[in-house]
């Protein structure tokens, strides 16, 4: 395999990004400057891309002989071994000359370099910048979020490229004898409440002052044969609206249990109108990739259900399509209603999460897609899938080989995606989908 180094200033995210391709918090993240001093290789893989993976310290002048000097060496040495850098900026503050100097430094390293800009969640990111270091576009993530993986793939694909379209089988580690539940949402809106009536005792305590909950409880159940690991988390709040650092490590606790859980209640209170922040809590989840259970609470409550029912369809279809079709349950924990359906739903979904569909039946339902619906024409030439497989589980993940990358917009993608959910039974089940040029592999042993 080869060797990808991810090089940059210190605090740019080099080891968030890091512990995200290789699966595990191994890496020490910090937002002071100098915990990553020696190179630390792993494997890792981004789709059906896998490679050597080496985290490095940050990139500072130093004098001979000093600590930052030592580190410096180290880095140099990753970047020496490693067959492509990946140099990374933050893109939420402005380019340094540390920057600017290692950009240099790195160009003399005659190796493919792929500038990345990261931190790019944030209200001020900004990557136009990034553009004068003579690297071209940067590619636009949050290694903390997971977002843009997708374009660091097509990337990396152009140099590290398969020659067929896999079949990935599933490696039976893939599911956990034990499922990890949590369930999140505002303050207030009955979570804690829930965790106690499945139960049926007194677990965690349950108070009408927001707040209550301060650290993500976790309680291991049993439900139809299944283990199930149920994580009760603090309340989430606007981020405006945390002043103090318990409730801002509280809050933490809670998007660490979303990222490591498997399914995702999401608890709104039926008796409010939906708020910004439960969308917000949403697209995280989605974000992260998890499995999403949205639950209606205090149902007993609600006067006008079929007009409460309406405007939520609206709202979760509007807002939510990276999800369609995601089933909204209503509740009342206090009452011990409808709880029993919660759990069957949230096994429903880990099924589906964990779905895995051939390569035989994913190439011949898009055969199917493109005789009815095929993609657009593009400066002149019609866009061609040459084929479509799924390179992993948890979520969903399909890559598709196309003739050109450019000119798929995102609505047939989306599209697609909709359709994939609908043919496979992957309905509100988060799916992701990789773009990559590449020939047919199946054009060698099939001349035409």
């Amino acid at each position: 395999m080869k060797k990808i180094a991810i090089i940059g200033r210190p605090n740019v995210g080099k080891s968030t990004l890091f512990n995200r391709l290789i699966g595990k918090k191994k890496a020490i993240v910090h937002d002071t400057p100098g915990v990553t001093r020696d190179r630390r290789i792993e494997e890792a893989s981004l789709g059906d891309i896998k490679f050597h993976l080496i985290d490095t310290a940050g990139l500072e002048k130093a004098e001979n002989e000093s600590l930052q000097d030592l580190m410096f060496r180290q880095t140099e040495m990753a970047a020496n071994e490693a067959d492509i850098i990946l140099l990374m900026v933050d893109a939420a503050t402005d380019l340094t000359p540390d920057d600017r100097y290692f950009a240099k430094w790195t160009r003399k390293k005659d190796k493919p370099i792929i500038l990345v800009a990261n931190k790019c969640e944030r209200k001020d990111s900004d990557i136009t910048d990034a553009l004068s270091l003579g690297f071209g576009e940067a590619v636009a993530i949050s290694a903390e979020h997971g977002l843009g993986m997708e374009d660091l793939y097509t990337a990396l694909g152009e140099y590290l490229s398969t020659e067929e379209a896999p079949e990935f089988p599933e490696d039976e580690t893939e599911k956990e004898r034990l499922i990890e539940l949590a369930i999140v949402g505002r303050p207030n809106v009955g979570k804690s409440t829930i965790i106690n009536k499945i139960l049926n005792e007194q677990r965690v305590i349950t108070s009408p002052v927001a707040g209550t909950t301060r650290d993500a409880i976790a309680i291991d159940w049993k439900y139809k044969d299944h283990d199930l690991r149920l994580i009760d988390t603090a309340g989430m709040r606007k981020k405006s609206n945390v002043v103090d650092n318990l409730e801002y490590f509280s809050v933490g606790d809670s998007l660490n249990s979303i990222r490591y859980a498997q399914i995702v209640m999401l608890v709104v209170d039926a008796t409010d109108a939906l708020e910004k922040q439960d969308l917000r809590i949403a697209k995280h989840i989605i974000n992260e990739g998890r499995a999403l259970i949205f639950v209606a609470n205090k149902w007993d409550l609600v006067k006008n259900k079929d007009e409460y029912r309406q405007e939520l369809r609206y709202l979760l279809g509007k807002n939510m399509n990276d999800v369609a079709g995601i089933e909204v349950l209503t509740i009342s924990a206090l009452n011990n209603e409808s709880l029993d359906e919660l759990l069957d739903a949230a096994l429903s979904s880990y099924e589906k999460w964990n779905k895995r569909v051939s390569t035989g039946k994913l190439n011949r339902w898009l055969e199917e897609i493109m005789a009815h619906h095929p993609p657009p024409i593009h400066k002149g030439k019609r866009i061609k899938i040459r084929y479509i497989s799924q390179t992993k589980t948890r979520p969903p993940t399909f890559m598709l080989s196309l003739s050109q990358k450019e000119g798929l917009p995102d609505a047939y993608v989306k599209y697609l995606k909709n359709n994939l959910r609908e043919s496979f039974g992957l309905a509100g089940i988060p799916l992701r989908m990789m773009l990559r040029k590449g020939d047919n592999p199946y054009a060698k042993n099939n001349p035409r």
